[in-house]
């Protein structure tokens, strides 16, 4: 059974060790040459923390700190995923020269690079303006090729380019082939360096992009409150409403003084009822007693004491079937007519 091949994971983030290296280095200087890692689009950018995410703006105000202006950037990564020509500031000439890592790169490759910065130095003769180079780190391919240019073109020796090209990046270039061939190797013929190359692109954005440094897919933590969510109002959660004093949202007030239901729509009667309870003893006895068929109470007086009335002759018959606390309490009267009482 052949062996499957292992298929190459596709890379979509922030490169390997990119955040081990220092952004941007110093002019290297006799020279317009500066080196930097990588910068990335904003998409990249917001995978990293916000104080080391660096961008092609970052880039320019690095190089303006040191009080020079960037003119051409030559891109030796062999990937177009990092970014792109809409993100490079048209202030800036762009150049990509496809550069694989990790082997020494071939005279095509190193024959482009000289013919890059010749066709830039030629147009910008009249002025300062840098020349970047980068690849992902900004550390071996471009060290190699700066250094490569430095001994062919400027005839510098090896040693000399290596120390320039590793002080003023801040690292070392670490890759032990790239070491050797720059030290030990031929020199490469500069035959045609002065042939037009493809000329430089102009970069595309007009303006810097909002400061990036978050979680990918997330935008940055807002203070006292977590994303897509309302600030918390006081004395409630988010969503919900305000509680209100002495009662659950969505019931009315309870009642004060009374154990009856709820009134439902157009009951009278229990209105009625609900009323006389909340009223007092006083005014239930009048009630009972209007209930008993004409005992018409007093207004704002004292009902007249049991002894001060004189019942009829027909009294006893009818008397009999009630008795005084009956009376009082509004219960169920007879049929029989109603008894006659005269006040002394």
């Amino acid at each position: 059974m052949p062996h499957d091949k292992k298929k190459k994971r596709k890379k979509t983030g922030v490169p390997d060790r990119w955040l081990d290296y220092r952004p941007v280095g110093q002019r290297i200087p006799g020279t317009r040459f500066i080196a930097f890692k990588v910068p990335l689009k904003p998409s990249l950018n917001r995978q990293v923390p916000a104080s080391q995410s660096f961008g092609l703006w970052d880039l320019l105000d690095q190089v303006e700190s040191q009080n020079q202006e960037l003119g051409l950037i030559i891109d030796l990564t062999f990937t177009t995923r990092y970014y792109g020509l809409s993100d490079v500031p048209q202030s800036c000439s762009y150049v990509k020269i496809l550069t694989e890592g990790r082997h020494v790169p071939s005279d095509a490759t190193i024959l482009s690079f000289k013919r890059a910065v010749r066709r830039f130095l030629k147009e910008n003769w009249d002025n300062d303006k840098l020349i970047g180079v980068h690849c992902t780190h900004g550390l071996n391919r471009t060290g190699y090729l700066v250094c490569r240019y430095l001994i062919d073109v400027e005839g510098m020796d090896a040693a000399t380019a290596l120390e320039l090209f590793n002080s003023c990046r801040g690292h070392h270039i670490e890759r032990q082939n790239y070491l050797n061939d720059l030290q030990r190797g031929a020199k490469r013929s500069n035959a045609g360096i002065n042939e037009p190359e493809e000329e430089a692109a102009r970069g595309l954005a007009a303006e810097k992009p909002p400061q990036t440094g978050t979680t990918d897919g997330e935008r940055p933590p807002q203070t006292g409150t977590t994303d897509g969510e309302r600030p918390p109002q006081t004395g409630t959660t988010d969503g919900e409403r305000p509680p209100q004093t002495g009662t659950t949202d969505g019931e009315r007030p309870p009642q004060t003084g009374t154990g009856d239901e709820r009134r439902p729509a157009g009951d009278d009667s229990t209105e009625e009822k609900r009323a006389g309870s909340r009223r007092g003893p006083r005014h239930r006895r009048q009630v009972g007693q209007a209930a008993m068929g004409g005992l018409h109470p007093t207004p704002a007086l004292l009902p007249t004491p049991l002894v001060s009335y004189v019942w009829s002759p027909s009294a006893p018959a009818t008397l009999a079937r009630y008795s005084w606390s009956d009376m009082l309490s509004g219960g169920k009267q007879s049929e029989d007519p109603k008894p006659q009482r005269h006040k002394l």
